[in-house]
């Protein structure tokens, strides 16, 4: 999946005019992610991502029946363009990052409902024909390199689809609300956080037995869980909207970068 805020400049990668082309792996730009106040996260990242972040939903369009879509993404900051999730040093101050953003510049586009192809962000400052490891063979074959990333992202969009199904079910059950965060600096001003959608508690108690029960065998219960213990992340990302605004250190333990 192509995301318009990451992938600069996609192309689907080609063995006649990126044979030469090469991926360094310790090139670093974190100018991007930083502009990230939110992104998505798939169904299998729910349990380890809810350690790190708020996870909520958001209206995403219509499908071609139009029935309404919703996606679920991870919370970074309280202000548009602002990670607040990545410190003075561009690092991550948590542990876990998106798959997406782990497997950028490379991305899944879909040319048809049964057919995907391998893209490359050809902005990255990391690719070049001088420095790294190659994306093709002599031969012009795919190296392990590119083999293994196209293997992770078809398994990313597996888990997309299926997330994309319990993001279906949740509106077919009217089970999302809009949802409203405040939070006060210490100087007093205040801080809404509005656009988000998350669980009604209400109408989730409400539902049958039977309803009840083919959501745990599906595993959605499962995810409105691992949302539902977020969002106390919420209050973690107003200290750190403080510290920021104070001047205060933003250092934490090292985590990966994306």
């Amino acid at each position: 999946m192509i995301n318009e805020n990451l992938h600069k400049k996609p192309a689907a990668l080609d063995r006649q005019k990126h044979r030469n082309l090469k991926l360094d792996r310790t090139a670093r730009d974190m100018t991007r992610s930083k502009q990230l106040n939110a992104f998505f996260v798939a169904a299998g990242e729910f349990a380890e991502a809810c350690k790190d972040y708020p996870i909520v939903w958001v209206p995403a369009g219509q499908d071609a029946q139009g029935r309404k879509q919703v996606a679920p993404i991870a919370v970074f900051g309280l202000q548009q363009g602002q990670n607040l999730c990545i410190d003075a040093t561009d690092r991550w101050r948590v542990r876990y990052v998106p798959a997406m953003l782990r497997t950028y510049p490379f991305a899944m586009a879909r040319t048809s409902e049964t057919e995907m192809m391998l893209c490359v962000d050809e902005d990255w400052i990391g690719l070049s024909e001088t420095t790294g490891e190659a994306l093709f063979k002599d031969d012009g074959t795919p190296s392990e390199l590119t083999l293994g990333v196209q293997q992770q992202l078809e398994q990313l969009e597996i888990d997309i689809e299926r997330t994309r199904r319990y993001g279906e079910k949740l509106v077919e059950l009217g089970l999302l609300r809009d949802m409203q965060f405040e939070a006060t600096l210490p100087d007093g001003r205040k801080i809404q956080v509005n656009g988000f959608l998350t669980i009604d508690g209400d109408k989730l108690n409400a539902l049958s037995d039977a309803q009840m029960l083919d959501m745990a065998r599906t595993g959605l219960f499962g995810l409105i869980h691992a949302h539902q213990i977020s969002l106390s992340n919420m209050s973690r990302l107003a200290e750190w909207q403080a510290e920021r605004e104070a001047g205060q250190p933003t250092t934490a333990p090292t985590a990966p970068a994306a």
